[in-house]
């Protein structure tokens, strides 16, 4: 990580806010023809589930009271027949929405991590990684009800319930007003619900995304060994039992809210038909309308078959609420601003020579204060420059700029006199590699970690690239050679060797243009020594930027450049700075006591 971090935040964000649900609806748009087939599947399912209350009345009030056996014969065949009917639509029902939810997911997930792939450095020096990957896993994740089976079972129990008030109707439309007075207080309830449940599945996804990142820190192999080597095993476990405790009583919050007002719903549903019964044998005892057995029970039944779909409605109009927490968290991250972006016509450059010049390079992070100012450097191709100078001085931010890991606020860069910022990433990408101090590998074999430069190399040309960078010998000493797992973060590998992989890497990508970012100074002076050497081997032919806190390695630059505070404040080679004995001399004289004392 550069010593020049920049002072970036992620956006605020307004748990209240609502979010827009035609929004939601876009995610299902490139669907919508299986979309349309569910849609046709519950509306057959919904009148096929309608027909057997008549199917029953004709049963009550005909067939068996006037003794038609083969009436009757052939409407216990259609009940049946509509049961296979209704179970065959439901499973496809079920097998084309699970697969359209699926693909909801697959695309916010890949968009997610797309977006988060074009943020800017600044971006992940200040949001904790376990806080990214539970926005990934956790919230898209806690979605998976709502874009699998909540839609579609929103379409099924909407068409349901419009159907079966319809026939109702059709039945009795005196005792279908009856059944649907308390309907408008059931949908002000359910929303109450819902409202509160979003409020609270929003705090619950943020406590499951701080409970990730103290995972993530904790439990690496740099947490684990930071915490037992301070003595905090302890108190860490504690920390996390307390973030735990308070997942907990979220979780118990997120359940239990609204309960019992759901529950009095479901009560209520379930009475219904006493209230029918009742009014149905009122009406008779007063000299009212006439109502055949058949009717009753046929409409009891299919007031019945109204409650599963309405209890069910209101349970997914609640669990559509709770999701929309979950929506505004994901929709925050594909909101974030792209700062670096490929130009509308880019430029491609096949070959690629390395010539490199920073041109009146003005770099700030914030507007209170200037990390660069006034950067003007020509470094031909093949030409190596060395950038030293004191920490914070803006060394690692110079650096960034070539492969646009930032962007110039002021003058630009140009790479074969092109500005780095009119060409095409691919370019970019092949053009400029970077070793840094600290090396990163897969929990991977080595041969993996080092075909991530080249996915197509050959076995041949990993092995040569791992003979110039010195480390094959040492590889092939392994049990399993190339195919050795390096460990989480290649902790099964010294620094020295995991930097020599690095090296290895770089080589067999072989860009024009290699930036060194203080590549040896976490090393001791023996292994610094090896690393050099492969060092060496790498730069030969290319056009080199050197970051270095060890002036020993930078002697030999063809151009040396001191910033401090983010200016040059000299240039020129070794021996002419020392002959002006300046910063650069003091540097010297500084390192080379160090060196001495050690």
């Amino acid at each position: 990580m550069p010593h020049d971090e920049p002072n970036w935040t992620p956006p605020p964000r307004d748990p209240e806010q609502p979010v827009q649900v035609r929004r939601i609806l876009r995610l299902f748009r490139p669907y919508r023809g299986r979309l349309a087939l569910v849609g046709l599947l519950v509306a057959a399912s919904s009148l096929v589930t309608v027909a057997s209350p008549f199917m029953l009345r004709e049963v009550l009030d005909v067939a068996i009271p006037r003794g038609r056996t083969g009436l009757l014969t052939l409407l216990a065949l259609g009940m049946i027949a509509a049961a296979v009917v209704n179970s065959v639509f439901g499973v496809l029902q079920t097998l084309i929405s699970t697969t359209v939810g699926q693909r909801v997911m697959h695309d916010l997930r890949t968009a997610v991590y797309g977006r988060l792939q074009s943020m800017p450095l600044a971006f992940f020096t200040r949001t904790r990684t376990g806080e990214v990957q539970s926005r990934i896993a956790n919230d898209i994740g806690g979605m998976q009800a709502t874009v699998t089976s909540t839609a579609t079972s929103l379409v099924s129990n909407l068409t349901s319930v419009i159907a079966t008030v319809i026939a109702m109707v059709a039945l009795d439309w005196r005792l279908t007003v009856v059944t649907l007075l308390l309907l408008p207080v059931f949908v002000w309830v359910s929303r109450r619900v819902g409202d509160e449940r979003r409020k609270i599945t929003a705090k619950r996804q943020t406590q499951m995304a701080a409970m990730a990142a103290m995972v993530t820190e904790s439990l690496s192999v740099s947490g684990i060994l930071l915490g037992r080597t301070m003595g905090r095993s302890d108190s860490l476990t504690k920390a996390f039992a307390g973030e735990s405790e308070r997942l907990v009583d979220l979780e118990v919050r997120t359940s239990m809210a609204g309960r019992w007002r759901m529950s009095t719903i479901g009560v209520v549903m379930a009475a219904m038909p006493a209230l029918i019964y009742w009014a149905a044998g009122l009406a008779l005892k007063t000299g009212g309308p006439d109502i055949t057995l058949g009717t009753l029970v046929a409409f009891v039944s299919l007031q019945q078959g109204l409650l599963r779909p309405t209890v069910s409605l209101l349970s997914t109009g609640v669990q559509m609420q709770t999701s929309l927490a979950l929506f505004q968290r994901i929709f925050e991250y594909l909101d974030l601003p792209v700062e670096i972006t490929e130009p509308a016509d880019p430029v491609r450059l096949e070959k690629i020579r390395g010539e490199v010049r920073f041109e009146d390079v003005c770099f700030s992070y914030d507007q209170s204060s200037t990390a660069l100012k006034d950067i003007d450097i020509a470094l031909p191709a093949g030409g190596s420059l060395a950038v030293v100078g004191p920490t914070g001085s803006g060394k690692s931010t110079l650096s960034y700029l070539v492969p646009r890991l930032y962007d110039v606020t002021g003058g630009r860069v140009l790479l074969d006199g092109v500005d780095v910022r009119d060409l095409d990433f691919d370019t970019l990408a092949r053009a400029v590699g970077v070793v840094s101090q600290e090396t990163y590998l897969f929990h991977a074999s080595v041969a993996d970690n080092l075909r991530f430069a080249k996915p197509d190399a050959t076995d041949e040309e990993i092995r040569q690239a791992a003979e110039a960078a010195q480390i094959h010998d040492y590889i092939a000493s392994l049990p399993d050679g190339y195919d050795t797992l390096v460990g989480e973060r290649g902790y099964r590998f010294s620094g020295g060797e995991k930097q020599r992989l690095a090296i290895a890497r770089t080589i067999l990508r072989d860009p024009p243009v290699l930036i060194l970012d203080e590549a040896t100074s976490a090393l001791d002076t023996h292994t610094e020594h090896a690393v050099q050497q492969a060092i060496d081997a790498l730069s030969a032919g290319r056009t080199t930027i050197t970051i270095a806190h060890r002036l020993s390695t930078v002697r030999h630059a063809d151009q040396i450049i001191v910033l401090d505070g983010g200016c040059i404040a000299e240039r020129g080679t070794h021996q002419e700075l020392l002959a002006d004995n300046g910063r650069y001399a003091s540097l010297v004289r500084r390192d080379t006591h160090l060196t001495a004392k050690v």
